[in-house]
């Protein structure tokens, strides 16, 4: 495996990410989530979509964050707190 472990999930939750929840929201359940036995949130896409997107699908740039779901240091904050917990991310996408 060259040094990667893998990872399984054991129980998923899904997080749709858009201008009413937030990344910051999403930090603020994660233990909560925790407390439930979810091991990953399956979050909707966070890339920069169109304008006013609820499902976040129409991604315009793969390289940046939706800025309507938060900036980088919230993602950033959320993330730690997945790792504090050992969680992990599933993130769903279209190719």
């Amino acid at each position: 495996m060259n040094g990667i472990g893998l990872r399984i999930p054991a129980a998923t939750y899904r997080l749709q990410f858009n201008s009413g929840f937030r990344f910051s929201d999403a930090r603020e359940i994660v233990p909560y989530l925790h407390r439930l036995g979810i091991s990953d949130i399956y979050a909707s896409p966070y890339f920069k979509a169109s304008e006013g997107s609820l499902h976040g699908y129409d991604i315009l740039d793969q390289n940046s964050l939706n800025p309507e779901i938060g900036s980088e240091d919230e993602y950033e904050a959320m993330v730690d707190e997945l790792k504090r917990l050992d969680m992990g991310q599933i993130l769903d996408i279209v190719p």
